[in-house]
């Protein structure tokens, strides 16, 4: 068989490759990769190794993403990862490199003479980073800049009664006059850039699979819809076919790790969201003279790591990190004072996740899918469905453990042994649930510490999203592909539901008044009411949080440039749907609601569609080339909020425009053996290329491709 018999796009420029064994199945999707995503993975690699200055653009803001990421070291410690892998992994994901370097040996991008740099060869190490990358950004990003705000609350000078009522549970071990002391490097309400687009930035998903008892075909359907950043070109995702002599598997890859993240084989199909599972801790370090107190009148040296960042045209910097078993220091531990030390649990993985990865394209019920993704270090919620009528859930991630009573929220003092860490909890005792009673399952990044025997989660997203999932599913029992395609689609929101209880008497009969209080909830393109309830919605956080609170200019920007607001927002909603607050000070909700109506209905009322058109830009030249080349696309619409299934959220991050919605959508029936899906792209990083934004009407539409194990071959690769 010639290699053009052996790896070939279908009708939709979709991938498939045909080898004996797995092996030779994962280099082509190395190859693939490298042909498809070149400039994509190269841009991961740059980034990730803290190289951008080096080799893209050496201005000051891309100097403090080189620092950010420099201060990560996922380059670090990999050989010991790559030891953890089995013979056949290690075969495997050798043979992915050698495919990504042969791509690059025929052509490399031409975007590579553009910024005259010659790639290295692709290598284990390099996938490794990409694993970690994945796993990080903006996903455990997010649960750091919480619990950073959380600081600033305190040295704002918010009283615990109220702190305890906006972080219920969760504020074990917390004083507050230590926390004080604490001297932050860099604060949320002025932040320093840290991303490039070149980075793909997730910040939730659906996912849910019903029984066969409650399909038109008697099997299991599965659903995923990674809620992701659109307006970016590439689309994060990579769809692929992959086929031996006696079995398949198809599904969403990302670019640079050797692995099907989201998809099914003949037997088993599985599904992905973010847990925000809490693997990110700090602790207050004492230091003095570049020491630090481990125990009272003790001190110790901290390890320095010193990295050199070159800059292109201009001379290198020279930066020192300084660590201990704590983690990376924020500070200069020369300059006497209480600083913070912060490790991400995962920080130093990758071997064990992408060999449990690898093993699921021959799993085959939903019981070994749980098992084997149970090990997967970085923290998700996977749901399977298997053949046989199983489905599950399963959470992932190294959770550490912790001393009884804290939660890992609050910054406890580093010169206490008793707070150290103490290994990590058994992956067993993790969240899980296998063929739940009422047939269904549904996961949008909420609280599920329920289904577990330790609590992972400290502080999650809303549940509006999965009851309403769960509503639609519960009340069908003839459920098809069609109906979980309407599900991915879905802008009603029950957050607006529950605020118009209490704000629909309390508007005046006027026009703006009427439009809000006959709204139906739904974010529609069309809706006139969507736009004036989030005028609405974000006059109450001023009212409450801004005026009495931690400042309107501290809310305005924290809702403008970061994406706490999005993230959190179910901490912040249960004060204000509570009846009475300590953040109310001396006023009425009922006063609170009217004036942020009265504020709101000034606005002159207009479709939600018109304020939520974004570009699609190419994560290269982001903007900065004229339209008419076709490099960027659109405006497009995104739809939503970020309460509904359909989630649609922008906002600014790093002084760019950022998004998050379903970029890339899928819907598995186990009684075929097809998939059906759509995304916000197209297969290809090539602009000239027919495949560059192929699926985008698809996704625009409503519309679903079927990926079938036997498609025709259309198109060379």
């Amino acid at each position: 068989m010639s290699n053009s018999d052996k790896i070939w796009r279908d009708k939709h420029g979709v991938c498939h490759v045909e080898g004996k064994d797995k092996t030779e199945v994962f280099g082509m999707m190395g190859y693939a990769h490298g042909k498809d995503r070149g400039m994509q993975i190269l841009l991961m690699r740059i980034l990730g190794q803290g190289r951008a200055s080096e080799l893209l653009d050496s201005s000051d803001k891309v100097l403090e993403i080189d620092k950010f990421f420099r201060r990560m070291n996922w380059t670090g410690s990999t050989s010991s990862e790559i030891e953890k892998f089995s013979p056949e992994a290690k075969e495997i994901v050798d043979a992915y490199c050698r495919g990504v370097n042969r791509a690059f040996a025929e052509k490399i991008p031409w975007e590579c003479k553009l910024l005259r740099f010659k790639p290295e060869a692709w290598c284990i190490e390099d996938s490794i980073l990409i694993s970690r990358m994945i796993g990080y950004l903006t996903l455990a990003q997010s649960q750091g800049e919480m619990q950073r705000l959380f600081i600033e609350f305190v040295q704002a000078g918010l009283d615990e009664k109220r702190l305890n009522e906006l972080f219920p549970g969760i504020l074990g071990g917390l004083d507050i006059d230590l926390i004080k002391k604490i001297k932050l490097q860099e604060r949320l309400v002025s932040p320093v850039s840290l991303w490039n687009i070149a980075v793909p930035l997730m910040m939730a998903s659906n996912n849910w699979a019903v029984s066969g008892k409650k399909t038109a075909s008697g099997k299991p359907i599965l659903s995923n819809d990674p809620h992701l950043e659109v307006n970016r070109l590439p689309n994060v995702w990579y769809e692929m076919v992959l086929k031996t002599k006696d079995r398949y598997a198809m599904g969403g890859t990302m670019p640079g790790a050797p692995a099907l993240l989201i998809g099914r084989n003949p037997d088993l199909a599985w599904s992905a969201t973010y847990t925000f599972m809490d693997g990110t801790d700090s602790w207050i370090e004492k230091c003095k003279d570049g020491k630090y107190m481990r125990d009272p009148g003790k001190w110790n040296h901290f390890t320095e790591r010193e990295e050199i960042i070159k800059r292109k045209k201009k001379d290198p910097v020279r930066v020192v990190f300084y660590e201990n078993k704590h983690g990376i220091l924020e500070g200069n531990p020369n300059k006497e004072g209480y600083y913070i030390a912060t490790s991400w649990a995962p920080a130093f993985s990758g071997g064990v996740t992408l060999e449990s990865i690898i093993k699921m394209f021959d799993a085959k019920s939903v019981k070994e899918g749980m098992n084997l993704l149970c090990r997967v270090e970085t923290s998700w919620n996977f749901i399977l469905a298997d053949k046989d009528g199983n489905i599950g859930y399963q959470m992932s991630g190294l959770m550490p453990k912790r001393r009884e009573g804290v939660s890992g929220f609050v910054p406890l003092p580093g010169w206490e042994e008793k707070n150290d860490w103490q290994g990590f909890e058994s992956p067993q005792d993790l969240p899980r649930c296998y063929n739940p009673e009422c047939g269904y399952f549904v996961t949008s990044n909420q609280n599920l510490n329920e289904y577990g025997k330790v609590d992972p989660i400290n502080v999650g997203m809303g549940p509006y999203r999965s009851d309403r999932i769960g509503k639609l599913l519960s009340e069908n029992n003839e459920i098809t592909r069609e109906y979980m395609y309407k599900l991915h689609y879905d802008v009603y929101s029950i957050q607006a539901e529950l605020f118009m209880k209490i704000l629909g008497p309390l508007l005046p009969d006027t026009g703006p008044g009427k439009i809000l209080k006959n709204w139906n909830f739904e974010y529609s393109a069309d809706s006139k009411g969507a736009f004036l309830f989030d005028k609405f919605y974000k006059e109450l956080y001023l009212e409450v949080f801004g005026k009495h609170g931690f400042g309107t200019e501290a809310v305005e920007h924290i809702d403008k440039y970061t994406g706490i607001f999005n993230d959190f927002y179910i901490n912040f909603d249960r004060i204000l749907l509570s009846e009475n607050s300590l953040w109310f000070g001396n006023r009425t909700r009922d006063d609170l609601y009217r004036n942020a109506a009265e504020n709101a209905l000034k606005s002159q009322p207009q479709k939600w569609g018109n304020t939520r058109k974004v570009i699609m830009k190419n994560i290269l030249f982001d903007g900065k080339l004229p339209k008419f080349l076709g490099f960027d696309r659109g405006p497009i619409t995104i739809i939503g909020s970020l309460a509904t299934p359909h989630q649609g959220q922008i906002f600014e991050s790093a002084g760019r425009q950022t998004t998050f919605a379903p970029g890339f959508r899928m819907v598995i029936d186990l009684s075929t053996d097809e998939m059906n899906t759509n995304m916000a792209g197209g297969p290809s990083d090539r602009r000239f290329s027919k495949w560059y934004c192929s699926d985008l009407q698809n996704w625009i539409s409503g519309k679903y491709k079927t990926i079938a194990v036997n498609a025709e071959k259309k198109y060379k690769l």
